[in-house]
């Protein structure tokens, strides 16, 4: 009886515990023009809080974030939290026209929402256009109290930020190639914390600088904010011990590069085991289209050992822009952390199953008059497409709103669970078959019953050029089953699949010229994009969405939107 009594006390302050170690996080952002100088040259920027990057937002898993974002922009602005499962907070999602109507200027939006379930790097990104470019920040999740990481707590940790930096206004640089139907300017630098570092002109006295302490290890959450370009990144002479990508753990992977594409996290062990001296970390382009032009810079940090006698850092030897073997072993070797304490096995009974092709395409150029020439091959415009369904967003309604309301016209449910012609989709030869090339806008979306799995098989195609495209799905983690070269083999391919530890990801490149599996459970209801996280892509219609339809009980129900949800 006493050990009954001293078991039913031990459970409630546990519970009690949970509640109380639960707390709210509230931020609020304030979005307005700055004027920063990078590369000689002044440029007014879009910022929050008049930082590039925005500021970093740091939780414990299960603690309920509120952020009030406060427009002072000249654009339409949302926030998407990147990663972050929103479970019966879809409201808070953020894509422009998916699940809200934009914040227009000298307007705000409170997002509010639970983290729950995950601990790691995710991070927090402007959703409109190519405002992400300087509106982004880091938003990392520690374990609730009583709990701790599956690996040696670090001595300290660093987030660090790649992104992208151009010579010019965002928006207008865009706008210019979505006018043109070509492909827009590329970037002048990239950036680690916003800053481009040591090889650009104008630029060495602001290099990033990370200290360290020899014989510490180091937690380092490393997000690639780029726009359009997948990433290596080395720190000279070190190794870096991968624990978690997109904020699921991982079995520990030892590696001298981290491979990142855009929207994509890794958390990384590094331990200060060198000489007391400065070492940069240094960041450029994997560039797996074949013939394109590209930002072939590199940016650079450095890391610098307390008591380092030599001031002249150390350059890691990165890999050529081209490395494809590099980029697919990083990418194929990470496996899931069965011991973690958030996983949960692969589920095996598929509902839905769907054959995904990704790639680019042609779009007819102007309204049909026959006078107008574009940019594009052919005197076209570029696309893109999944099942050469180029996704258009709707405008005057978000799909969410339109979901919730049940108001017809906004989107159809016929997004095809298959393409619509079969060809050797990866074959050079069929880059420019203009019996294939050209592509039709539509809003068509996929829709799914609560609780169903959905397995899709992306296949990359070689049409107009073949590159890794990272598709980023929004609410959820996926199982990455398996990834190859080449079309993937309905018999061959199965036989590869890993459903014992695979990698959780909520971003996966497929591979250039090949394939990737993987499969989910959907169990929130709401409307949630599918997209190519090459921002470039985004526009030309290489999206789709999940509509997942309500469950049978209110906890499985999509609750109203709150009453400042922005208005179209």
């Amino acid at each position: 009886m006493v050990r009954l009594v001293f078991l039913l006390a031990s459970i409630i302050a546990l519970l009690a515990l949970s509640v109380v170690s639960a707390e709210v996080v509230e931020h609020t952002f304030s979005v307005k023009n700055l004027t920063v100088t990078r590369l000689c040259r002044q440029q007014v920027i879009t910022a929050v809080n008049g930082s590039l990057p925005g500021p970093t937002i740091r939780v414990k898993e299960g603690d309920t974030l509120v952020v009030h974002v406060l427009n002072m922009s000249p654009y339409n602005l949302t926030i998407h939290w990147h990663g972050v499962f929103q479970i019966l907070s879809g409201w808070a999602d953020g894509p422009e026209f998916a699940t809200q109507c934009p914040i227009r200027p000298r307007h705000s939006y409170t997002y509010r929402f639970n983290v729950t379930g995950q601990v790691g790097t995710l991070w927090w990104h402007a959703h409109v256009q190519w405002l992400r470019a300087t509106v982004y920040g880091a938003l990392l999740i520690r374990p609730r109290p009583g709990h701790s990481y599956p690996f040696p707590k670090p001595y300290r940790e660093y987030p660090i930020l790649l992104g992208e930096w151009w010579n010019g206004n965002v928006i207008d640089i865009e706008n210019e190639g979505l006018a043109s139907g070509g492909a827009p300017n590329n970037s002048d630098a990239f950036t680690i914390n916003g800053r481009p570092g040591d090889l650009y002109p104008c630029s060495s006295d602001s290099t990033y600088r990370m200290s360290v302490v020899q014989g510490k290890t180091y937690l380092l959450r490393i997000i690639n904010a780029a726009l359009n370009n997948v990433l290596f990144f080395k720190i000279a002479n070190h190794k870096m011990t991968v624990v978690a990508v997109d904020a699921a753990y991982t079995s520990p992977y030892v590696t001298d590069v981290v491979v990142i594409a855009p929207g994509q996290t890794a958390d990384v062990l590094l331990t200060a085991n060198q000489p007391r001296a400065s070492y940069y970390m240094a960041a450029n382009a994997y560039i797996s289209a074949v013939g394109v032009t590209f930002d072939n810079t590199t940016t650079t940090g450095i890391m610098v050992y307390d008591g380092a006698t030599s001031s002249t850092p150390i350059m890691p030897v990165l890999p050529a822009f081209n490395d494809t073997p590099t980029a697919h072993k990083f990418f194929s070797n990470l496996t899931g952390l069965v011991t973690g304490p958030f996983w949960a096995p692969v589920p095996l009974k598929v509902d839905e199953h769907m054959f995904v092709t990704v790639g680019l395409g042609l779009v007819a150029c102007g309204n049909g008059n026959g006078n107008v020439t574009c940019a594009g091959p052919g005197g076209q415009r570029l696309g893109a497409s999944m099942n050469n369904a180029s996704f258009q967003f709707p405008t005057k309604l978000s799909l969410l709103e339109a979901f919730f309301n049940n108001v017809g016209g906004i989107y159809t449910t016929d997004f095809p669970d298959q393409p619509p012609v079969i060809f050797d989709y990866t074959n050079p030869n069929n880059s420019f078959n203009s019996a294939l090339l050209m592509t039709n806008k539509s809003t068509s979306v996929k829709k799914v019953e609560y609780n169903s799995t959905v397995e899709i098989i992306f296949q990359n195609t070689a049409l107009i050029g073949i590159e890794n495209h990272p598709i980023h799905l929004h609410g959820f983690n996926f199982y990455v089953l398996a990834q190859g070269f080449g079309n993937y083999d309905p018999v061959n391919s199965p036989k590869t699949f890993n459903l014992v530890n695979p990698q959780e990801r909520n971003t996966i490149g497929v591979p250039v010229g090949g394939w990737a599996v993987v499969r989910f459970r959907a169990n929130n209801p709401g409307v949630w994009l599918i997209h190519c996280h090459l921002d470039v892509h985004l526009p030309w219609g290489l999206a789709t969405a999940f509509v997942v339809e309500n469950g049978p009980t209110p906890s499985s129900t999509l609750p109203p939107p709150p009453p400042d949800l922005p208005k179209c």
